[in-house]
């Protein structure tokens, strides 16, 4: 169950704000990845006692689920693409926020994201394909989304990638393939435009 579904109410008139919880967890896992993440590093980092935040959170759970939402809220580029940009364009900045949030990947990969930024994001991309007249624009949704989750999870180690040998005798064509590819690899980025230009071009 997620943060959105299951959300404490107020029992204390001097809670910690959620605001403040959700920058903070945002803030540990861009620091220190997945295993910085805890309630007591939040607290740490708030100046509050672990037990406060309980009246806010259930678990660290609920601190991945808001993370995520706030990571994706702040970041000035998906903004402006939520509220105006095409498929290919909002698809895109979403490549570029997750790879500057390489955690979110994690995280989304663990937990369904049902924030009210995400679901901001969900609409306005069922919207765009429903205007183009795609046939299942869920589905679209989902293989436009999952090619930019999986294309910036496997972002950071493209450049070992095009680098670590193959064997020319376990897979002698992905072997000449690859050599021959590799003197004119594009860049990850590229890579995930050609690939929202051929769904789209499916749809």
């Amino acid at each position: 169950m997620s943060y959105w579904e299951n959300s404490k109410p107020v029992q204390r008139a001097r809670s910690v704000a959620v605001e403040d919880i959700a920058r903070a967890a945002a803030e540990q896992l861009d620091t220190g990845g997945l295993r910085a993440l805890t309630l007591r590093s939040v607290a740490g980092a708030l100046g509050v006692a672990p037990a406060s935040l309980y009246s806010r959170v259930h678990s660290v759970d609920d601190l991945f689920d808001l993370a995520l939402d706030r990571a994706l809220g702040a970041d000035a580029e998906m903004q402006r693409a939520v509220a105006g940009a095409a498929v290919d364009e909002l698809m895109l900045a979403l490549f570029r926020h997750l790879t500057r949030h390489p955690w979110a990947c994690q995280v989304i990969a663990m937990r369904a994201p049902r924030g009210p930024s995400y679901l901001a994001l969900s609409e306005r991309l069922c919207v765009l394909l429903e205007a183009r007249g795609v046939r299942d624009p869920l589905g679209a949704s989902y293989a436009l989304s999952n090619l930019v989750i999986g294309s910036a999870t496997t972002a950071q180690v493209a450049p070992r990638e095009r680098a670590a040998p193959i064997s020319e005798r376990i897979a002698p064509t992905y072997a000449r393939l690859h050599a021959a590819h590799a003197a004119h690899t594009a860049e990850p980025e590229a890579v995930v435009a050609a690939g929202i230009a051929a769904l789209l071009a499916a749809a």
